[in-house]
């Protein structure tokens, strides 16, 4: 004996399970096992590979979008001598990045000898941190560690 819930929803009531077996069979569709432990047991008449494909899609979608929520980290590499000109370019693509939830780094790079202008790197850093004050907030601010100075924005 099963308590049977049909594939409408309706609450059948309580019947052998070799009826609710045959009821299924002339559905065209299955006879699953909802709550094992009650008593009666509770069986639904469903289309149980309808249900495991949309339990997958709907994991899936909610995985989707707790990345978009999550924001990935974009970087932009920067030296120097980098020009005003490629600088705007650079701060206009942040700005996108930014706007679209991501996370910005800007990472100033050093060779040779420029580890001696450190200042002007750090100048530049700031320059961006400006033009971008808003639509992002400085999480990180930029010390040098080797041969890079890292710049950590978010969007605001």
């Amino acid at each position: 004996m099963v308590r049977l819930i049909d594939d409408a929803n309706n609450q059948v009531g309580i019947v052998d399970i070799r009826d609710a077996l045959a009821r299924a069979r002339e559905a065209q569709l299955d006879l699953v096992e909802v709550a094992p432990t009650s008593d009666p047991p509770v069986c639904r008449i469903m289309d149980y590979g309808k249900w495991l494909y949309q339990q997958k899609r709907k994991s899936r979608e909610a995985h989707k979008k707790s990345v978009r929520h999550a924001g990935t980290l974009k970087e932009i590499r920067l030296r120097p001598e980098t020009d005003k000109h490629d600088l705007e370019v650079k701060v206009n693509h942040a700005r996108e990045f930014l706007n679209k939830g991501h996370k910005v780094q800007f990472t100033m790079f050093f060779k040779g000898r420029q580890m001696l202008h450190r200042d002007m790197g750090h100048a530049v850093l700031e320059e961006i941190a400006k033009s971008l004050e808003d639509v992002a907030k400085v999480e990180r601010i930029s010390r040098l560690t080797g041969r890079r100075m890292p710049l950590l924005l978010v969007p605001k």
